[in-house]
């Protein structure tokens, strides 16, 4: 049974049964038949097509032969694990709420327990499939339909109970995590990670410590009016021994804290590290990296467990690399601050104050405090974001796909709140940034022990793949142009390449069948740069579960061609009034799919060349949600044709700009506009 092996000291190695292999989230490997010796040979055995495109975030686990995993839209499969024939398939239908998804329709996995699979889908339901044919064993809703919440995150399952979190921050709820039984759906416990209305309690699992610890440290009603925030999107871990469940939470909603909390408070949990007992719910400590978040700083990126000799004697750690930039340590029982060193430049702190754990600020990072606009580096996008890293216990290393991609955040207090769009007080420009903070990325080999980086691989495009590293002394990492790639674990030295022909951003793994190691990645470009980022960042192509062993001599057939149809906008000049007021309205609404200055990014449609551009299918689109079971929801309900109009307006200057010259440098965005991060 997958529960028994996965609480053991030693879980099976040649099994891959929770997203991050085991409950320490280290995503290692113990398997050391492919080595650096051998991986040259390393070859394609299997490949199975996943016919969506709209990005492939999912770890696969791997039980006894079988791999499942769930791809865009939330959809599950079941794939044999040597040969890549689909067993079955499981489509929930959530199509309808990609109008909530702030990054797109992704999904980063699935659990197993039981002979049962569990997913958490895009429209906030948890569903237990039956593992062996796929058949709907129960459904339950975990969030209020009527509020802007998703779920990409991988549910993790303990002692019998699904915990699983969502998103939806940026356009206005407020996090919490929940635990329901693994038989049955029925809610264990929940956990809000800030406060709601004062006025009453909530009959949470989180009521004692919120009253304790985090209701004053907000101000004002906003907030809870609002939402607040700290939704639990993605990371959590968990020690059997100590029986501590640990939680990464995420931003404040919106950014601005003066619009949030009157611009004062820690706003706990806010950016936080929480531990709580997994039976009921109940509080033991938490750690803040980012007290009073405006910059979209969340601390829901990975977090790793190990067992690590520091000051002389061995201490059992939590690592994250957060947003923000530090690489933090902590001690995992009593949440004691070790540690924490930048892994990338900044400009918004120069350090952390060790006695207080708190970052030392620069003055001017509150853009919002002072009226003026400040470069941020790194920024809302982070310099971690979800891409797992790894540890491995045979170097000491932690693998850490890195991205610098600073940006200017403006002060936008005048901003409307409203539904069907991100809801930040908080704007960015897009300007040139200094020498040293250009957009690049690496995969990082840092040692959390002297607090400092032993090696990296520059990648061409910031945005770079989850990581697994091996016992073979490998690590494994794909990229946004399509390199899947094998280091030597030591030194970093390349020594294997797989083109995947679309961009790689999931985490691999690694298992055994019969006594053959595989490798396996989800491939196929997606998530936030990849649409919002413009100029086709990362490549696109088919999306597929890749299988690798030695020895593979499978072949993927010829990349196909991607192409756009021409630009053929309405030769007639658009009102200049009316293209602002369109602008302002492409960017509070349609930027995030469908990318800054109308410039896609190649994972949903670039709308300079949409043959809707000169006649009504515009506003059937639009307003009469002709596309809604494609995922593009009507706005009706927040916009007029005349504003409808006006976007078509802008996007049909856009594509007469483009047209008149496509070489032509990205005009930049004014500040105030509302796009968000």
């Amino acid at each position: 049974m997958v529960e028994a092996r996965l609480e053991t000291d030693a879980p099976d190695p040649d099994q891959w049964m929770t997203t991050g292999r085991t409950y320490d989230e280290q995503r290692f490997s113990p398997l050391a038949t492919i080595d650096a010796t051998n991986v040259g040979r390393l070859g394609l055995v299997a490949s199975t097509d996943v016919p969506t495109q709209m990005g492939q975030e999912a770890t696969p686990l791997v039980v006894d032969g079988v791999i499942y995993v769930a791809t865009d839209w939330s959809i599950v499969k079941a794939i044999d694990a040597t040969t890549g024939r689909e067993l079955w398939s499981y489509d929930p239908g959530v199509r309808t709420s990609m109008v909530n998804a702030c990054c797109g329709p992704v999904n980063r996995g699935v659990a197993a327990w039981r002979g049962r699979i569990y997913v958490g889908a895009l429209d906030g339901r948890l569903i237990a499939l039956d593992a062996r044919t796929g058949a709907l064993r129960w459904q339950v809703r975990t969030t209020d339909a009527s509020r802007p919440y998703t779920i990409t995150g991988a549910p993790r399952i303990i002692r019998g109970k699904v915990i699983i979190g969502n998103g939806g921050a940026d356009l206005g709820v407020r996090g919490y995590v929940s635990a329901y039984d693994a038989e049955t759906g029925a809610l264990a416990w929940r956990f809000y990670t800030v406060p709601g209305d004062p006025a009453r309690r909530d009959g949470a699992a989180s009521d004692d410590a919120l009253a304790a610890h985090a209701r004053n440290t907000w101000f004002g009603d906003r907030y809870w009016r609002l939402g607040g925030g700290g939704t639990v999107w993605d990371a959590m871990a968990y020690d059997p021994k100590l029986d501590l469940l640990y939680i990464g939470t995420g931003n404040g909603g919106p950014y601005n804290q003066a619009i949030r909390s009157a611009g004062r408070g820690d706003n706990l949990f806010l950016s936080s590290i929480v531990a709580l007992r997994p039976e009921t719910g109940e509080y033991v400590w938490h750690y803040q990296t980012t007290p009073g978040d405006s910059w979209d700083f969340t601390a829901t990126q990975h977090i790793v467990l190990a067992d690590l000799a520091i000051g002389g004697r061995v201490r059992q750690v939590l690592m994250q690399a957060p947003k923000n930039g530090f690489f933090y340590v902590l001690d995992r029982k009593t949440g004691e601050l070790l540690s924490a060193k930048p892994f990338v430049p900044m400009t918004w702190a120069t350090g952390v104050d060790l006695k207080t754990g708190r970052p030392v600020e620069v003055p001017g990072a509150r853009y919002w405090a002072t009226g003026k606009p400040f470069l941020t580096a790194p920024s809302g996008l982070g310099a971690h974001n979800w891409q797992p890293m790894s540890f491995s216990p045979k170097t000491g290393l932690v693998y850490i796909p890195v991205q610098q991609l600073p940006v200017t955040y403006v002060d936008a207090k005048q901003q409307a709140i409203g539904p069907q769009k991100l809801n930040l007080g908080a704007d960015y420009a897009l300007v040139t940034p200094p020498a040293g903070l250009e957009p690049k990325g690496w995969l990082a080999a840092w040692d959390p022990i002297a607090g400092k980086e032993r090696w990296r691989v520059p990648h061409p495009v910031p945005v770079n793949g989850g990581v697994l590293s091996t016992a073979g002394g490998l690590v494994f990492q794909g990229d946004a142009q399509g390199q899947f790639a094998a280091y030597a674990a030591a030194s970093g030295k390349r020594l294997w390449s797989f083109d995947a022909q679309t961009g790689i951003v999931a985490a691999p793994i690694s298992y055994a069948i019969g006594g053959v190691q595989y490798v396996a990645v989800m491939a196929g470009w997606g998530g936030s740069l990849a649409m919002v980022g413009g100029a086709r960042a990362g490549a696109i192509g088919p999306n597929r579960l890749l299988i690798f062993r030695l020895g593979g001599a499978a072949k993927l057939p010829p990349a196909p061609a991607v192409s756009l149809p021409p630009l053929d906008p309405p030769a007639a000049t658009q009102p200049g009034a009316q293209v602002a007021s369109g602008e302002h309205d492409y960017f509070a609404y349609c930027s995030r799919c469908h990318g800054v200055n109308a410039i896609s990014g190649g994972v949903v449609p670039d709308l300079r060349h949409s043959g809707l551009l000169g006649n009504d299918g515009w506003y059937e689109v639009l307003l009469k949600g002709a596309l809604t079971e494609n995922g593009m929801a009507s706005f009706a309900p927040v916009l007029s044709r005349d504003r409808v109009t006006a976007i078509r307006a802008y996007v049909i200057a856009q594509a007469q700009l483009a047209k008149r010259d496509e070489t032509a440098p990205v005009k930049p965005r004014p500040a105030s506009t509302g796009v968000g991060l």
